[in-house]
């Protein structure tokens, strides 16, 4: 009887134990919650004010800031893990593909990341643009294709296939190239695009 009690009271013990930890856990998990929507509601207003210097097409002043409002760099080290520090580093990514510093954009837009119909499969596209800078064209037609096949649609997706395309042809990989182009031909018809692809592929095949 006394091995029974000391057994029940043993394992109320260790439950008690585990449900502290489970609560523990979660007000802990509330609470990050809570200061994350905080930090990000102040990091919104700070990069309000980055956006405008961007749109102004002052891109240093949008990375570096203005001596008073915070710029996207600041953002991102300072409101880290924050909606708005993500959306931070695509921005950044552009500034510094606008400045010609390609591997500064590329860093930025390989850590931005979004279930946004346009905005991630333009950051791969981005990407792309600036490994062709760097003539890392096999490495920029990996971008470009994740760009077309990612949430596909008439307005952007053909672009992309003829980014990817164009950056095959720089390897001479003229069959993945055509493939590109015949991609666009048979799922984008309606695409103002489809004229000239239509034109490469017959380019190619006679190529090939």
């Amino acid at each position: 009887m006394a091995s029974i009690i000391s057994y029940i009271q043993t394992t109320q013990k260790k439950l008690i134990f585990l449900i502290s930890i489970v609560l523990i856990a979660g007000i802990g998990f509330i609470l990050w919650n809570y200061q994350q929507e905080r930090r990000n509601q102040h990091a919104q207003s700070e990069l309000f004010q980055a956006v405008y210097q961007f749109e102004e097409k002052d891109y240093n002043k949008a990375l570096q800031g203005d001596g008073i409002h915070a710029g996207f760099l600041e953002i991102i080290q300072t409101y880290r893990f924050t909606k708005a520090a993500n959306l931070a580093r695509f921005y950044a990514g552009i500034c510094y593909m606008h400045q010609e510093n390609y591997t500064e954009a590329i860093q930025h837009l390989s850590h931005f990341k979004s279930n946004d119909l346009l905005l991630q499969a333009r950051a791969w596209s981005l990407i792309g643009d600036g490994l062709v800078e760097q003539k890392a064209y096999s490495e920029a037609t990996k971008y470009y294709v994740k760009a077309a096949e990612y949430k596909p649609n008439e307005s952007f997706s053909p672009t992309y296939l003829v980014k990817a395309a164009l950056a095959y042809e720089a390897l001479k990989d003229y069959k993945n190239a055509l493939q590109c182009y015949e991609k666009l031909v048979k799922t984008y018809n309606k695409s103002a695009l489809y004229t000239e692809a239509s034109r490469q592929v017959s380019r190619l095949e006679a190529l090939l």
